[in-house]
Formats: C-alpha cells, structure tokens, sequence
C-alpha cells in the first residue's frame, strides 16, 4: 500500500465529474487500499479518487466506530438515493486545508453503490456519518463544500484560497 499525494484546491480533477468504475479489477483494489492508507495518514474521515487525482467514481470512508483503528469501508459509483432532514455543521476538506466552515447538509442520507466485490448495496447513513457521504459524493460531482456556501461567504474564502495557493508556490 502506497500513501498517495492528496491534490489542493486550484487542481482541475476537482472540478470534473469522475468516471464511473466499469470493472472492479486489481486496479481498483489497490486504488481503493491506497486511498485508504492516504485517508488515515492524512488524517481524515472520508476520501473521494479525485482528492488524490484519480477520476474515478470511488470513496473510502472511515469508521466511526472505532475511530483510531484502521476499519473502513469503500464505495464504488455511489449516489444518494434518499435524503431527510437538514443539519447544519462544520467541515473541513483534505483538498482545502486550512479552512473550516459552516455547511448545511442532509441529516440523514440513504446512498446506492457497489462494495470492494461488485455486490449492490445500500448504506444508511445519519449525522456525521451522512454528511462524510455527501461531502466525498459531492467530490465525484467535481463540488466542494465551498461550492455549498452563501455567494458572498464563498467569494470571501475562494479570495483567501487564492491567496494561500500563490503563497505555496
């Protein structure tokens, strides 16, 4: 397993609508446990193909029941299928470090995919939980969490970002 470089915002694979995954070959596999070994070293809770430049319609997502081990599951061309509620909450995103903010989500998500063997599946997810699902589905979408935001709270921090993204070079 490979702890794979994590891309910032300002790179293009953010903004696209990834692939969907046609064949869950060895490829994948090792996508999906590289993706994984990323998310835990990052640390984060979620991690989308795009994050790590890989269009790719593919999310891990960590558990959250044991929260320091290493157990996660992974999701192949996921979508929300159903929704209820709305919460609002703080997120941040591996791909624009150094920022937080206030998102209004789902409360409660119920979301279609394949698993690691082909096999369809449906995960329910509530609280934080449903908001890591939306937050990665919404990377596969080529959205940010910034793109959830008012328009002037989001011209204010697309400002900054800029500005962080000049700073780093």
């Amino acid at each position: 397993m490979s702890i794979l470089p994590i891309v910032s915002y300002g790179s293009e694979v953010l903004r696209r609508r990834a692939e969907p995954v046609t064949e869950i070959d060895q490829e994948v596999q090792r996508l999906i446990e590289d993706m994984a070994e990323t998310m835990f070293a990052a640390p984060g809770v979620g991690l989308a193909a795009p994050q790590v430049g890989i269009s790719r319609r593919i999310i891990v997502v960590r558990s959250l029941e044991d929260p320091e081990g290493k157990d996660y599951f992974a999701l192949i061309n996921p979508e929300i299928v159903g929704w209820e509620g709305e919460e609002v909450a703080e997120e941040g995103c591996l791909s624009v470090p150094e920022l937080r903010e206030e998102v209004g989500r789902a409360a409660k998500v119920k979301v279609r995919a394949l698993d690691r063997q082909g096999r369809l599946v449906e995960v329910e997810g509530e609280g934080l939980m449903a908001r890591i699902l939306q937050h990665e589905i919404d990377h596969l979408d080529g959205l940010l969490y910034l793109d959830r935001l008012s328009p002037v709270k989001r011209d204010l921090l697309k400002r900054k970002l800029r500005k962080m993204v000049r700073r780093d070079r």
